[in-house]
């Protein structure tokens, strides 16, 4: 069984004016997100929409001194970007999608992701969204930890940062074993 996490592709890391943008890169892989998830969904694979939450002038979150505010609780930038906020609204009332909030860069730190997965008989995930080199990132290296098998959509996945971006996809097939489509 497989599961796609669709993760931070949200206003804030996605949008032209978007608190802590990827910009056009980020914006480039919109259909391919959007394609892939309505994908899954009709294949009746777990589709979780993992999303980074903050608390405005949280002092006491790590992020607070690496990045400016974002994914703000209640505001217009933690919400997904373009067609896919359409394509959660459309299928967020069936069992098999899940919007889940997470405050660090994994999806599995803080959740109960690993216990959803599990429960589900779940041995593989495949990641899209943002950032590359840190929210994919993380999520690849604890999704390797836990033993899952662990697929990323070069086509799927962008960053801010092109070098951090090409680093990563080296590194989730060269150190994590992951397979790289």
């Amino acid at each position: 069984m497989k599961a796609l996490l669709v993760i931070d592709y949200t206003v804030d890391f996605v949008a032209d004016d978007g608190a802590l943008t990827c910009g056009e890169p980020g914006q480039a892989i919109e259909g391919f997100i959007t394609e892939t998830t309505n994908q899954f969904v009709e294949q009746g694979d777990y589709v979780v929409f993992a999303i980074d939450l903050h608390n405005e002038k949280d002092a006491h979150h790590p992020e607070t001194k690496l990045f400016p505010p974002h994914n703000i609780k209640g505001t217009r930038g933690r919400e997904l970007y373009g067609s896919l906020n359409k394509v959660y609204d459309h299928y967020k009332d069936h069992t098999n999608v899940k919007w889940m909030d997470k405050t660090r860069y994994s999806a599995f730190a803080g959740t109960d992701l690993e216990v959803r997965l599990r429960e589900r008989s779940i041995n593989e995930v495949h990641l899209v969204g943002v950032c590359t080199d840190i929210c994919i990132l993380h999520t690849a290296v604890d999704a390797y930890n836990k033993g899952f098998k662990t697929v990323i959509y070069k086509n799927g996945v962008a960053s801010f940062d092109q070098r951090g971006h090409d680093w990563a996809l080296t590194h989730f097939t060269n150190v994590l074993g992951a397979e790289v489509l």
